[in-house]
């Protein structure tokens, strides 16, 4: 644990500048909006439990508030503490409990609040496995309000982005990367499946700790799959065949990708140019000896997903079982 400290010390005295900066949907709000206290002195009782007036909610179906005001009686809003696709995320006071909490307000919108109950009904499974809700995001409660589907959650800390974020993007040291993929790994083999997609997403995350970028940095379909055979060479053959007709205009003369002719941009262009092999990649950013991470990452990101590492092959690699 103190050489873990003294690791994340260091790094922040590093710098580090980003090749490519994130899209802004993809990050919070620089910076925190102003926080309200708790209980004002001079607040009423009939003044603290009181809805506040309606509102109509933005253009885009998100829920409109001031900081001060409730979320129905029990929750007083503090602050904002992020946005994404689905909604705000609202630092609250649970007046029940005596707590903070994180609330997710979801956008007044079908399909969002449609997903959105997809989401409390994992959670609530989720939370009765005892092996993993000790490593996931616990539910705390959810409710409608005003046309929004609301998320209780306990109120954690920073994420790994936040912490990359607020640290110029430098990598993190291979023995936190190893901590935090078995964690990963953990939390997935836990919840009883072992989805290939899943253990993808975790070669990427691992990756981005890695070097402090992330692996494929584009929303672009084509540039991304010129990405991922820079990176971690040609699609097989035999996948590309059996793609779907909507597929089709990804590749040229049956099996070549289209690229760069379908590239939408020059700068699309030298962004796939600027990536390295997967070996390389890791090598300039962890010991040479270190070997066994980069296996690691190869099976995590194989192509086929019938040749993709599981989450407990995984967690009984090498990588894991005898760190060098």
């Amino acid at each position: 644990m103190v050489a873990a400290v003294v690791d994340i010390e260091r790094m922040e005295k590093q710098q580090r500048v980003r090749k490519r900066p994130r899209f802004a949907w993809d990050v919070g709000p620089a910076q925190p909006e102003e926080r309200a206290p708790v209980v004002a002195r001079n607040e009423g009782m009939a003044a603290r439990y009181v809805s506040p007036p309606r509102r109509e909610d933005d253009r885009e179906g998100h829920y409109m508030f001031n900081l001060g005001e409730n979320l129905t009686p029990r929750y007083k809003i503090l602050s904002k503490m992020g946005e994404g696709t689905f909604g705000r995320v609202l630092e609250c006071w649970d007046r029940q409990t005596r707590e903070y909490v994180a609330i997710k307000v979801v956008r007044s919108i079908h399909k969002y609040r449609d997903a959105a109950m997809i989401e409390v009904d994992i959670l609530q499974r989720v939370a009765k496995n005892e092996k993993a809700s000790s490593r996931c995001v616990q539910i705390r409660n959810w409710f409608d309000y005003r046309n929004h589907i609301c998320i209780v959650f306990e109120k954690l800390g920073p994420s790994l982005f936040d912490f990359l974020k607020r640290n110029k993007y430098s990598p993190f040291p291979v023995d936190l990367v190893r901590e935090f993929g078995r964690q990963l790994l953990e939390s997935v083999a836990c919840l009883g499946w072992s989805y290939p997609c899943d253990l993808w997403s975790i070669g990427c995350i691992l990756v981005e700790l890695c070097s402090g970028e992330a692996l494929f940095q584009t929303h672009e379909n084509l540039e991304h799959l010129a990405m991922m055979e820079r990176v971690l060479g040609p699609l097989p053959e035999h996948m590309i065949l059996r793609a779907n007709r909507g597929a089709e205009k990804y590749f040229r003369r049956g099996s070549r990708l289209n690229w760069p002719e379908g590239a939408v941009s020059r700068e699309s262009i030298r962004a796939v140019k600027k990536l390295d092999r997967l070996k390389l990649m890791i090598s300039q950013h962890v010991d040479s000896s270190r070997s066994s991470l980069i296996d690691l990452l190869h099976g995590l990101l194989k192509y086929d997903p019938s040749e993709r590492l599981t989450a407990w092959q995984a967690l009984n690699h090498p990588f894991f079982k005898c760190p060098t």
